[in-house]
């Protein structure tokens, strides 16, 4: 029992391969009980514990001290029984049948015919990996992720099973479903299933009614007349209650999420004096109108937009800068229009929105469904009272530049770049990448261009479930790259090819459909650019610029 490997996950992170279950238990009660310098947070998966950082500089004092952790104590505690009823309907039934030999009715015998035990949480809040008694139903996930899996789904994904707690992108196999609330923030323990308890499927023609979740939402004052705030008169596409997320929870499946664009939220915040962590509202292509409740300071900061102002009568009285603070008067109301670079703009106000926060933060997390709903038309919401004395900050430059067709992000190779060849790896890099239409906070989705190769593996096989992080580039078997965003999934089984560095998540959260991605290698520990020849020559060989704790990485000076 013991670490076995160390590999980067990006530049903040450290993806820690150990011998077992039993290891991967041991090293995450450990991270829990005695977190290291910089320690963010510490998901455990199959067969490795993703550790994230503060800064890429703690990663090195990382890799220094996790092959000497000592492993050998043990969590011990006993978990609950849990029964779960299901309606074996689901779209992938018959195929599992096909895939393990054992018919639909088989599969349903041997799903409801054993104890699974909760091995670890991840993906989503709710979603616990469970281990059965045997390797009967242990099936690859499908080859194309589905976009959108119906919440209550019961599936199957390598030798895991579980229940999809809420609709969610998703790509194992759907066997059926089930009314149980698997993630509740209205319980004692909001989680249904939990590392070490003990699930027992049953199979029902028909699911009982469960009650729903309770969701946490905004609370309306009576009266908004007398209160500070804003009043949404028009949403546009989407917009978000949005702050700088929720980190340290990755255990129970829950993603840091807050704004896609931080770079911009703490601009507009510093613009209209607040705190860097202030709650503001997230926009996308436009289309916002709010309309202020009393005197208000605001700033605009992100995608480049046209704002105007006008009074209540809908005449038109100005037009305010982008990054800038500047006032809206009550009555009055200011619409953000289509921006002209990027794809999201962001709203701060003097004293910052005070919507209730959800462990420990105001932001609205489209993949678990945690804190405030997409803002509606007729939505107000209140101010903070400002206290103190706080400047408001001068007018800055934007970020995003218009007319550029292409966006280069840098990337550090890893975790998983070993399941691909020399030649995949370069074209990876040697061609650029097309943003589809179906990106989302969750993440980019790309495509080869018009006369491009989509990537492809050098090895077969299902990868172990893992920890994933923001600027993940994650490579389903049809070898078109996911860039995880904010609300991305907590873990994932596509092995991960690249991640984008944190400075870069920026720009790639402004990226809009039909835009082009290319992609350059750096070094983890600098992020000076990698030579390309060196890339290709280790590749080769099977090399990666990778930590390992048991062999020397493949460039000099890539260690942490």
């Amino acid at each position: 029992m013991s670490i076995t490997g160390l590999r980067w996950a990006g530049p903040r992170a450290v993806l820690v391969e150990l011998t077992d279950l039993a290891s991967v238990l041991a090293l995450h009660h450990r991270l829990e009980a005695e977190p290291l310098p910089g320690q963010l947070d510490a998901i455990a998966g199959a067969a490795t514990v993703l550790v994230k950082f503060a800064s890429r500089f703690h990663t090195g004092a990382a890799r220094e001290l996790l092959p000497n952790l000592d492993l050998t104590a043990r969590h011990h505690g006993t978990g609950n029984e849990v029964t779960i009823e299901v309606v074996y309907d689901g779209e992938d039934l018959a195929e599992v049948g096909r895939l393990t030999g054992l018919g639909a009715d088989g599969v349903i015998a041997a799903h409801t015919g054993q104890a699974w035990t909760g091995a670890f949480g991840g993906f989503a809040p709710g979603f616990t990996y469970l281990m059965g008694e045997n390797d009967s139903l242990n099936v690859p996930r499908r080859s194309s992720p589905r976009t959108a899996v119906p919440a209550g789904s019961v599936a199957l994904g390598g030798a895991f099973s579980a229940v999809y707690p809420r609709q969610s992108p998703g790509g194992w196999q759907l066997l059926g479903h089930t009314s149980a609330v698997m993630w509740d923030l209205g319980r004692e323990s909001p989680a249904l299933v939990r590392p070490g308890d003990t699930v027992r499927y049953v199979a029902v023609r028909e699911a009982v009614a469960a009650p729903s979740a309770k969701e946490a939402k905004p609370a309306a004052p009576e009266n908004t007349e007398s209160c500070s705030g804003l009043t949404v008169q028009a949403p546009g596409l989407q917009s978000l209650v949005q702050d700088l997320g929720r980190p340290g929870f990755g255990d129970l499946g829950v993603s840091v999420s807050g704004a896609a664009d931080q770079r911009s939220v703490r601009q507009a915040n510093r613009l209209a004096g607040n705190e860097p962590d202030a709650a503001v509202l997230e926009n996308l292509l436009g289309g916002l109108t709010v309309q202020a409740n009393g005197d208000q300071v605001l700033a605009v900061a992100g995608a480049p937009a046209v704002l105007e102002i006008r009074d209540e009568s809908r005449t038109l009285l100005r037009h305010p800068a982008m990054h800038t603070p500047f006032a809206l008067l009550d009555g009055e109301t200011l619409t953000i229009g289509p921006p002209s670079a990027g794809v999201r703009s962001y709203l701060a106000v003097r004293g910052g929105f005070d919507v209730p926060p959800v462990l420990g933060s105001r932001s609205s997390d489209s993949m678990s469904g945690i804190g405030p709903a997409p803002l509606a038309a007729g939505t107000f919401l209140p101010v903070a009272p400002v206290t103190g004395v706080w400047p408001v900050g001068i007018p800055e430059d934007g970020m995003l530049e218009d007319g550029s067709s292409t966006t280069t992000l840098r990337v550090t190779l890893g975790p998983r770049d070993d399941w691909f060849d020399a030649e995949a790896i370069g074209l990876f890099t040697g061609q650029q990448w097309l943003v589809t239409e179906q990106s989302n906070r969750i993440g980019v989705r790309l495509a080869p261009p018009e006369e491009g190769r989509a990537l492809a593996r050098a090895r077969d096989g299902e990868m172990p479930s893992e920890g994933t992080v923001a600027g993940a580039l994650q490579m389903p078997p049809n070898g078109h790259p996911v860039l995880f965003l904010a609300d991305h999934p907590v873990t994932g089984g596509y092995p991960v090819i690249a991640v984008v560095v944190p400075e870069d998540l920026p720009l790639a959260a402004q990226l809009p459909p039909g835009h082009h991605v290319e992609f350059t290698i750096v070094d983890p520990r600098t992020l000076d650019p990698v030579d390309r020849e060196v890339v290709d020559q280790a590749a080769a060989r099977q090399e990666t610029p990778r930590e390992s704790a048991v062999g020397a990485t493949a460039f000099e000076g890539s260690q942490p």
